[in-house]
């Protein structure tokens, strides 16, 4: 983790203040799909996190919008396919969900196999805050720290406020997507985005089909097959839409 910068003097006071009034500048210059991404790496410099993610939920898959690292992405990921996780916690309940220990004690009983899945990759606290306002959560901002950890109240006033931030940029995309279609500039990862959502949804109803079951259990069977064959639920919904993979009725 790099190291934090302790100094409360003027001088660090100043330089903190410069750097706020640079990033404010350079996000007006930035279009929607942008600001998330500098809003991720702005966590990092802000809090005693290492990695940072935003996605968008719907229903009961959530879709990595951007991440600070390979690490943060991840870690993400492996939230999605498990279906488990604090960023599900955080989305079912409006809240933030912090979970500040992944080594041991109460968050690993109540996450054990993300617990032991972000540990080996490197992560040991979870902090995921709701993006969205008290009627509808639209998605998360994930925050991961290398060290098990608590977030003071300040740092938990930073890390709300940059959701509240982040809220907004999403908010902006959305808008983005569904008022303009005619608009062919839209960023290429918001048209990935999409495709990875809709292809997911085609090869549930594809896996309700063969297997003759519901979607709910089609969503557990797609999460369990990427889960055993360390893949993302994307990449095998991806095989069943163009029939690489074809499940199976048992006997």
């Amino acid at each position: 983790m790099r190291p934090r910068d302790d100094h409360r003097g003027a001088v660090g006071g100043d330089h903190r203040s410069r750097d706020r009034e640079q990033d404010a500048t350079a996000a007006r210059g930035m279009g929607p799909g942008e600001i998330p991404r500098r809003l991720c790496a702005v966590a990092v410099e802000l809090l005693p996190v290492t990695g940072a993610s935003v996605s968008l939920h719907d229903d009961e898959m959530p879709m990595r919008l951007c991440a600070s690292s390979a690490q943060a992405a991840y870690v993400t990921d492996i939230q999605a396919t498990l279906g488990d996780g604090p960023c599900h916690s955080a989305v079912r309940s409006g809240r933030p969900v912090l979970a500040c220990d992944l080594t041991e004690g109460q968050d690993v009983d109540r996450w054990p196999v993300f617990a032991e899945e972000a540990t080996q990759a490197g992560v040991r606290a979870v902090y995921s805050l709701p993006l969205g306002d008290e009627s509808v959560c639209v998605g998360t901002l994930d925050l991961y720290r290398d060290t098990p950890g608590v977030l003071t109240a300040d740092e938990l006033r930073t890390a709300r406020a940059l959701a509240g931030a982040m809220t907004v940029a999403v908010m902006a995309l959305s808008r983005e997507a569904e008022g303009d279609d005619r608009d062919r500039d839209r960023p290429g990862w918001l048209d990935g985005l999409a495709a990875d959502h809709d292809g997911i949804y085609q090869a549930i109803g594809m896996m309700m089909a063969q297997l003759g079951v519901g979607a709910h259990e089609a969503l557990a069977r797609l999460r369990a097959h990427a889960f055993a064959h360390g893949r993302t639920a994307a990449d095998v919904a991806r095989d069943v839409v163009d029939h690489r993979l074809r499940f199976r009725r048992e006997s």
